[in-house]
């Protein structure tokens, strides 16, 4: 039996395929440390082979996509001066494949089958860890908080955070109704309720933040083109005067607590601390791309201990600038950089100039929710994980055809209806 080409990479024509590629893919991320080998060859299995479909149309033209590959290959390079070689080529080999799948999702897949795909994968991540997972005593801040079947407790939130985030923009932003409406209703309860008990303190202030971002945005889109600029250069520039004013006058502490955390964010400005006097020995390469947290090297067996990490292992600074910073240097780190400011100057413009973009509506989203969980969270800068998948695909949308706006269509939309003689 032959399968016709559409039904796998044809964006908009494979959606049965698209969406369960992308539920497998968010299940073999979330649970590799549990299925080990087996999960992330699945995950290869079900992308890298549609090159063999058509290797031109899921390729593309790559040598559009050299900014978007920029740090994979830092990383690469970061093994001539790492300061463990094998664990550095080991991990920039796992993360430029990593890229490399995450582009050719861009090539084969439209948004809206990807928001899809996110809703049934965080159903049976969250499902599976409503099943087997467990409570889990925080030695650092001595409270019990649900896991589920993660390492951590802000891994279990990003994921519930992604669940409520993918399932409104399927009824608010894409239109769903009747069964995917069903879909999204339900697992975005699980998601909230996942979220509430998690205790993530992290996941739920972003996914806060993002929801009343996607809230905003739809009472900018009923603007014009030039007002929306007007009220986003405005509406910026009141949001950055009011986080100024709150740091000063306490705001950030009172939020803090209704958390119950002080403003050491739980040992993590200490960590931060730390990192920042690693990155200063090696202030323009760094140690090499993931060279740092390796075991029998003395700071990081420090750390381990202070921090009771028993595993010596699935540690980081708690900062992916730091983070970066300390692996890869002030070179990679402006990479890293400049590669997410990008990406959210690109779909904001988008969002803003064209009449309407669902697509860059829920892909800026996407990338705010990055960016505010960069401070305190490395979810872009390790391979197989759903930050790395979703920061690539925001970036390769980029690079995807853009639809003109219809100013004409704009202008007919605007203006009044008849009166009836």
């Amino acid at each position: 039996m032959r399968i016709a080409k559409s039904a796998l990479i044809q964006p908009g024509g494979n959606v049965a395929y698209a969406v369960s590629a992308v539920a497998i893919s968010l299940f073999a991320f979330a649970y590799s440390l549990r299925f080990g080998q087996v999960a992330i060859l699945l995950y290869y299995a079900l992308w890298l082979p549609l090159i063999a479909v058509d290797y031109r149309k899921v390729l593309g033209n790559y040598n559009r996509y050299i900014w978007i590959y920029a740090f994979a290959a830092f990383a690469f390079l970061s093994v001539f001066w790492s300061a463990a070689p094998s664990v550095s080529l080991r991990a920039a080999i796992q993360y430029l494949t990593q890229v490399l799948c995450a582009l050719i999702a861009v090539r084969v897949m439209d948004v809206k089958t990807l928001t899809l795909g996110i809703v049934v994968g965080i159903a049976f991540v969250i499902v599976y860890s409503l099943l087997f997972g467990r409570y889990e005593l925080d030695v650092i801040d001595n409270t019990y908080s649900f896991v589920g079947a993660f390492a951590s407790k802000n891994q279990l939130g990003f994921y519930a955070s992604l669940g409520v985030i993918a399932c409104v923009a399927t009824v608010f932003i894409f239109g769903e109704r009747r069964l995917w409406m069903a879909v999204a209703a339900i697992v975005g309860l699980l998601s909230a309720y996942v979220l509430a008990i998690c205790q993530s303190a992290t996941s739920v202030l972003t996914t806060v933040v993002v929801l009343a971002l996607m809230v905003g945005l739809r009472v900018v889109l009923t603007l014009t083109p030039d007002q929306r600029k007007l009220l986003v250069i405005g509406g910026g520039t009141a949001l950055v005067v009011l986080a100024v004013a709150g740091v000063y006058l306490g705001a950030v502490d009172a939020v803090l607590g209704i958390f119950g955390k002080d403003s050491t964010l739980t040992g993590r400005t200490y960590l931060w601390q730390q990192g920042i006097a690693a990155a200063a020995e090696n202030p323009y390469f760094g140690v090499g791309y993931q060279a740092y947290w390796v075991q029998g090297f003395s700071e990081p067996e420090r750390l381990w201990e202070e921090f009771f990490i028993g595993s010596r292992s699935g540690f980081h600074f708690h900062n992916t600038y730091i983070e970066a910073a300390v692996e890869v240097g002030l070179v990679g780190l402006i990479i890293v950089v400049l590669t997410l400011l990008t990406i959210l100057w690109g779909h904001l413009r988008r969002l803003i100039e064209d009449v309407r973009n669902d697509e860059s509506y829920l892909l800026f989203a996407i990338a705010v929710l990055l960016t505010t969980r960069s401070f305190v969270e490395i979810d872009i800068l390790t391979p197989y994980t759903v930050g790395t998948f979703l920061f690539y695909f925001c970036a390769g949308k980029l690079m995807s055809a853009r639809r003109q706006p219809d100013f004409s269509a704009w202008a007919r939309q605007a203006q009044p209806e008849p009166l009836a003689h």
